[in-house]
């Protein structure tokens, strides 16, 4: 992707693809979208996708895939062990990251489990730059707890620091000299910290973190499933790393990592997942529970086919022109957003584009899920299904009190290679629509609360009849309901 300027002075994101298979969607009328999220449980997770227009919800899994993957899909060796697919995978995981030893798993969550199982025990701390949902439940579910060290500015909502996801490196030492390496099995550092907008960490301050740990003996593990985005805001914003490739960039990350995991999902747009190491060590402890958990090593719960389209993909995320895209569409949408006063994360991040409920929607109290509400009624507004990254992603504390997430945030992932500027402008004007009338959103409340990962299931009612309100002004101001 590269953006250009027109000849009327607007700059764009120019697709640098074409697109030959379309897939249809629908875009019901404003009435059944009130229905649907109503039978949903005001829960976009729940929403049946012949529902939803736009679905921003994520960026997991739903990547558009290149010709060169599919074609590489029908070559598969679907073999039980021994599959050549796997080794081939596992030249390119030696090639981009240098890493000998490649463990596959079915998806990035299934090596947190991995990783959590071999290297977390009760009473261990894992100092992360933030925290995912998964991540962090599979470590509280090992007796282990979770320690935010991230900079200050990282949660910092609306800024111009380019590096939000950096690790203060202050903050680690006093961790280290306090718990030790007896206490923290490993660091993790995310690239593209998720739940606070996809922000990234500059390639300097994970090398500080490297040497750091090296000083007091303690593993670094990085979360690679977001790489693309940061390989991309290294090489944009870093000046030292702006005349390197992205092949190069990331043998430097690779480098300063004794453990890699991604999520196909996201990383090589395919679906699947891996760990990855130069330790013959680490590699043995974890290769008896992938067998147990996954599979046999050689597919450890991925489709051969899978493996394929990974291979590819792997080799095409380090072509600039396709990791930019992403990047790029959600900056144009920061932008227009931003532009018309609507509260969004700053700097534009990788992943999506997102909305800052806790101002959008100031009069919600966080209590009353803020993020979550403005989540449904935009899909209200405009068939959009986003995700809320707020206090719903988050999980009440031992007695039993609800913990308030540091953010409130309504993410609108943007799938690689999948909608058009048109559709994202769509979304925009829906948006301008739904803050002009935002005082109109009232707060959720649950009615059905899962223990673990409620966000994912959880069923939520409105407070007050707020949506029909909102419906009733949607239709005055769309005469045709859509």
């Amino acid at each position: 992707m590269t953006v250009v300027r027109f000849y009327n002075g607007e700059q764009i994101p120019l697709e640098m693809h074409k697109t030959r298979i379309v897939q249809k969607l629908n875009l019901n009328p404003v009435e059944q979208r009130v229905e649907a999220i109503t039978a949903a449980g005001n829960n976009t997770f729940l929403l049946k996708n012949r529902d939803v227009f736009l679905d921003l919800l994520t960026d997991s899994g739903v990547n558009a895939m290149s010709d060169k993957q599919l074609a590489a899909m029908m070559e598969a060796d679907d073999s039980y062990a021994g599959s050549e697919t796997f080794y081939k995978v596992e030249k390119k995981i030696k090639e981009i990251f240098d890493k000998e030893y490649f463990l596959p798993a079915h998806q990035g969550r299934a090596c947190e489990n991995i990783l959590a199982n071999a290297y977390v025990k009760p009473g261990a701390i894992v100092p992360m730059n933030y925290h995912f949902t998964t991540t962090k439940a599979h470590i509280v579910l090992q007796g282990g707890t979770v320690e935010e060290v991230l900079i200050d500015e990282g949660l910092k909502v609306t800024s111009d620091y380019p590096f939000k996801g950096n690790i203060d490196l202050d903050k680690l030492r006093s961790l280290f000299e306090r718990y030790g390496a007896a206490r923290i099995p490993f660091v993790r550092m995310e690239a593209g910290t998720n739940l606070i907008g996809g922000q990234p960490f500059a390639l300097e301050n994970l090398r500080a973190v490297r040497r750091l740990c090296d000083e007091f003996g303690i593993m670094l593990v990085l979360d690679a499933s977001l790489l693309a985005d940061n390989l991309y805001f290294i090489k944009e914003r870093e000046a030292a790393y702006q005349e390197m490739s992205i092949g190069e960039i990331t043998r430097l990350i690779a480098d300063c990592s004794d453990i890699i995991y991604f999520s196909a999902r996201k990383l090589g747009c395919a679906r699947g997942g891996g760990i990855c190491t130069n330790s013959f060590e680490a590699y043995n402890a974890m290769r008896e529970l992938v067998t147990l958990y996954e599979g046999f090593l050689t597919y450890g719960g991925m489709s051969v086919r899978e493996m394929e389209a990974l291979a590819v993909g792997l080799d095409e995320t380090m072509d600039e022109e396709m990791i930019n895209q992403g990047p790029q569409f959600i900056a144009y949408m920061v932008d227009e957003l931003q532009k018309n006063g609507v509260p969004v994360v700053t700097p534009a991040g990788g992943l999506g584009c997102h909305l800052d409920a806790s101002r959008f929607v100031d009069h919600i109290p966080q209590s009353q899920y803020p993020a979550g509400a403005l989540a449904a009624a935009l899909y209200i507004a405009s068939g959009v299904r986003g995700m809320e990254r707020g206090t719903l992603s988050e999980a009440r504390d031992a007695t039993g009190q609800e913990t308030f997430a540091d953010m409130e945030l309504v993410r609108l992932a943007l799938p690689r290679r999948v909608f058009t500027l048109s559709q994202v402008k769509y979304a925009i004007d829906r948006i301008l629509w739904l803050y002009e009338n935002r005082k109109l959103i009232e707060g959720l409340t649950f009615v059905e609360e899962p223990s673990v990962l409620r966000f994912f299931f959880g069923k939520l009612q409105p407070i007050s009849d707020w949506q029909s309100k909102l419906v009733a002004m949607f239709k005055e101001d769309f005469d045709n309901g859509l």
